[in-house]
């Protein structure tokens, strides 16, 4: 009878970990890591090594020493001799303002023109294609420079508004004025307000709050809620009966009551803005390099997620729309109820890269004169202050965060809307 017997266990050996391909990679990896590792240490010795040569060793100290500039668009107080960390703070709200704009004036723009190149209607398709390319084959920056030129060449001076016979004229029942220096809007007041809320102290970072808006905002995000619930029971209703009660007046009711009544309470106006001298006082003035940043990255966002929903669109199978229309669909409800809602699926992930595109554009900014983040940080602080590294780092790590934070957000509404299979 014979005994089979299992073959000895080869050894292990240092040339294994080149000529073994069970170990070859593991030992590629390693040697790539201690590299990578090896060139980051060089780089920040040398680096040190030299700032200490030229007697600059890193320091953010300079944050706290006052700043010496005005910045003439903002959104909380700031004055010239505040610090240098206030104004990085003031133009990082900037940032965040033209970021959260031309978000959402893309999006709408774009969904817009990707449906209509589309449209069966042959000139309104050609000219829907006509504007994306045209807005996606020029630099932003021509874009930005072009509308900043349109504004300022196009809009009356404020002292046109002087006059028993004014060259221009208020809109709106005399609550907004478009100049060349900007645009002047009606400012939300109250009569009975209930006060701000200080947050940071008197920090740096130091903003209000105003208590009126908060009660307003959450009078009106508590309808949305209750509204969801009012849609939940009609689907609930729907599903026993097979008929859907109307709602829509009831979600109208308690969105839009409850915010008037709050409003009523807390004494709610607008304050317009009034000629006085040679310029406009009061209301609120955006200025024409917002307003340029603002339509120009917008319009050339917007070419770009036009291409995108246009493609999200072409995805969904043909047999979806031809079987809504089989039900008595008209075209219109066919794509707001059947054909975006999927599409969506595909649309979701590259309109992310967009909004992270269009928030690291609005760095250009400082070619219309507009005080972002790199207008006020990476700008005069870094002339002033002679730190360049700091700077550079403090600015590149707020882009970071602010795309990380877009990519998060809109990653879990992706999750939220993607296929599930039961």
């Amino acid at each position: 009878m014979t005994t089979l017997t299992d073959p000895p266990k080869e050894s292990f050996r240092l040339s294994m970990l080149i000529y073994d391909s069970r170990y070859r990679s593991m030992t590629i990896q390693i040697v790539a890591l201690i590299a990578v590792l090896t060139l980051i240490g060089w780089l920040i010795s040398n680096t040190a090594q030299n700032l200490a040569d030229l007697g600059k060793q890193p320091s953010f100290s300079f944050l706290g020493e006052s700043a010496g500039y005005d910045i003439n668009q903002r959104l909380i107080d700031y004055e010239n001799q505040d610090s240098h960390l206030r104004a990085a703070f003031v133009g990082l709200l900037n940032t965040l303002l033209v970021a959260f704009m031309g978000c959402i004036a893309a999006t709408l723009v774009g969904v817009f023109v990707g449906v209509l190149r589309l449209s069966n209607n042959w000139v309104v398709a050609r000219l829907m294609t006509i504007y994306v390319e045209m807005f996606r084959n020029v630099p932003v920056l021509l874009w930005i420079i072009l509308v900043m030129a349109i504004l300022i060449e196009t809009l009356p001076a404020p002292r046109a508004f002087r006059g028993e016979t004014p060259e221009a004229s208020m809109m709106l029942g005399d609550s907004v004025a478009f100049t060349n220096r900007g645009f002047y809007v009606p400012e939300p007041l109250f009569s009975r307000g209930i006060g701000d809320v200080h947050l940071f102290g008197e920090a740096a970072l130091r903003f209000d709050v105003s208590l009126d808006l908060i009660a307003v905002v959450a009078t009106f995000i508590a309808g949305l809620l209750i509204s969801g619930l009012i849609t939940r029971r009609a689907d609930r209703i729907q599903a026993a009966t097979g008929d859907r009660p109307r709602t829509w007046h009831w979600k109208a009711a308690v969105i839009v009551i409850p915010t008037v009544a709050v409003l009523a309470i807390l004494g709610f106006y607008l304050g317009k803005p009034e000629l006085q001298g040679f310029n406009f006082a009061g209301g609120t003035h955006m200025r024409n390099s917002l307003i340029a940043l603002w339509l120009a990255l917008s319009l050339y966002t917007a070419a770009f997620i036009a291409e995108i929903v246009r493609a999200g669109i072409l995805a969904i199978s043909k047999g979806q729309t031809e079987a809504a229309a089989a039900l008595g669909l008209r075209q219109r409800r066919i794509m707001s109820l059947v054909v975006l809602p999927q599409a969506l699926r595909v649309i979701i992930p590259p309109l992310i890269s967009q909004y992270l595109n269009l928030t690291k554009n609005s760095s250009l900014a400082i070619a219309v004169g507009y005080m972002d983040i790199t207008g006020t940080l990476m700008g005069i602080t870094l002339n002033q202050t002679g730190r360049e590294l700091e700077t550079i780092l403090i600015g590149m790590l707020i882009y970071l965060t602010i795309s990380l934070t877009i990519s998060f957000v809109m990653n879990l509404y992706n999750d939220a809307v993607k296929l599930r299979e039961r």
